[in-house]
């Protein structure tokens, strides 16, 4: 049983894909094209794969890659059923991001930082609260930077220009021709 229950917190969706129907985000987040959908939220850049290259590519500038790559590792983490994958995952986790001699540290809160003992019992779990810290230092600062950032700002108007292209604008005239007969 704690094991079920574990298994469902652990698949804990960000708000932007909890809907009345408890289904799939909404088709109207689905259909919107790369940045425009990134720019609705945190969570919808970190679904889409090109997203987060986009956005480790923005925080290597900015020295904080550390963050998106610590909240990836713990998302990978929690995914996790085997306990010795689980304890190397965990100490790995520890290692790279959490301990002192960390290479790529991330800046949690003192008080919230974990005591390596507690990598002996790993859960799915153990994590949460540092990457719900390191979500939100990610949400407030540098995903709000990004969506200003020449990077973001380039793609927008280069996805903007092809939606916009007379090819585009043909091929939905034919695709409509096709399906509207």
């Amino acid at each position: 049983m704690f094991n079920r229950a574990v298994s469902r917190l652990s698949r804990k969706r960000p708000p932007s894909e909890i809907n009345d129907n408890d289904s799939k985000p909404s088709s109207s987040n689905q259909s919107l094209n790369g940045t425009t959908r990134w720019a609705t939220s945190l969570e919808n850049l970190l679904e889409d794969p090109d997203g987060v290259k986009r956005f480790r590519e923005f925080l290597k500038k900015e020295f904080s890659e550390e963050n998106v790559l610590f909240w990836l590792a713990c998302e990978d983490f929690k995914k996790i059923q085997d306990k010795k994958q689980m304890q190397k995952k965990a100490n790995e986790i520890y290692m790279t991001f959490l301990s002192s001699k960390a290479s790529y540290q991330v800046n949690v809160e003192g008080q919230s930082r974990l005591d390596e003992s507690i990598l002996e019992q790993p859960h799915p779990l153990m994590f949460q609260k540092l990457q719900d810290q390191i979500f939100n230092l990610m949400k407030y600062d540098s995903y709000s930077r990004f969506l200003k950032s020449d990077v973001f700002l380039t793609l927008k108007q280069t996805e903007e220009q092809e939606e916009n292209s007379p090819d585009a604008q043909t091929a939905a005239k034919r695709a409509s021709r096709i399906y509207n007969t």
